[in-house]
């Protein structure tokens, strides 16, 4: 039986419609459209207080409602595509936790949720805890926080959406038998290649001591070089000190290993050739 009111329509409750922001809609469907399917979740409590488990449910409830990416709650791990670790790794916990990581099948995500989770939090030197869940599983996603707040947890999970899509599409490579990769500057010795990019790396960082290097022997490499004159012109072309002082580490450095070799005017390249380099 439907009750009608006489309450007028201006003094009822009307819910407005909820428009997601432009950036949050389209990682949305990037999302959903990479995996093309719900997403289940699978927790395992390996000695916590409980906290964790608060906020994941709040996460999953319809104020936060992380389903809306598709991300589903499963009660097995053989249905899971994430494993969410929460509290301290007890040694109690040990073997069930591994026995819930081997029962997902593959490609599967552990996302490590919690400090307890991350690190052991302030159980990490009890006597009968392991440490954070890395003690046992590759992890692919930490969530830390004492507990994490929903925000922090659906932000996790879609940086886990995004890691098993990649899983999911990803293919392995073989090299046939008839391939072979070609690899840059073969014709400069591998010691010296080494030397100068462990060199350049030291002194100027991991990416521009790599482009100092390869523009170091690129130089190394014109036909018909007898002598360092290249070298010096690379060092004086440069405008920036700090490069130039790199380069002539290098320079240094070549000389260095070709200590010793004669003065006749080959190439140095044959010349570090012959000495063994």
């Amino acid at each position: 039986m439907i009750l009608e009111h006489e309450v007028p329509l201006n003094l009822q409750f009307q819910p407005e419609k909820k428009v997601l922001d432009e950036g949050i809609a389209k990682a949305k469907a990037t999302l959903l459209n990479d995996i093309k399917r719900s997403i289940y979740l699978y927790r395992v409590d390996c000695g916590g207080c409980n906290g964790c488990e608060i906020e994941i449910f709040s996460s999953i409830t319809p104020v936060f409602d992380v389903e809306r990416f598709g991300i589903k709650n499963t009660p097995s791990p053989r249905h899971a595509d994430i494993l969410v670790y929460t509290g301290a790794m007890t040694r109690s916990m040990r073997m069930p936790a591994i026995r819930a990581y081997q029962g997902a099948p593959d490609p599967k995500l552990v996302v490590s949720y919690g400090a307890c989770g991350c690190t052991g939090g302030i159980f990490h030197d009890n006597y009968c805890v392991w440490g954070g869940t890395d003690k046992l599983f590759p992890v692919d996603v930490y969530i830390p926080g004492c507990p994490p707040s929903p925000p922090q947890t659906i932000y996790g999970f879609a940086i886990a959406l995004g890691l098993l899509g990649q899983k999911l599409h990803h293919s392995e490579l073989v090299e046939g038998a008839d391939e072979h990769v070609t690899f840059r500057y073969e014709d400069i010795p591998y010691k010296m290649r080494v030397a100068f990019e462990r060199k350049a790396r030291l002194y100027a960082g991991y990416r521009t001591g790599l482009e100092l290097a390869e523009e170091f022997m690129e130089v190394l490499r014109v036909e018909g070089s007898g002598s360092l004159k290249e070298v010096d012109a690379l060092i004086a072309r440069q405008a920036d000190p700090r490069r130039a002082e790199v380069l002539t580490q290098l320079k240094t450095e070549l000389n260095m290993l070709l200590n010793g070799l004669d003065e006749t005017p080959r190439p140095l390249l044959e010349q570090a050739s012959s000495f063994g380099v």
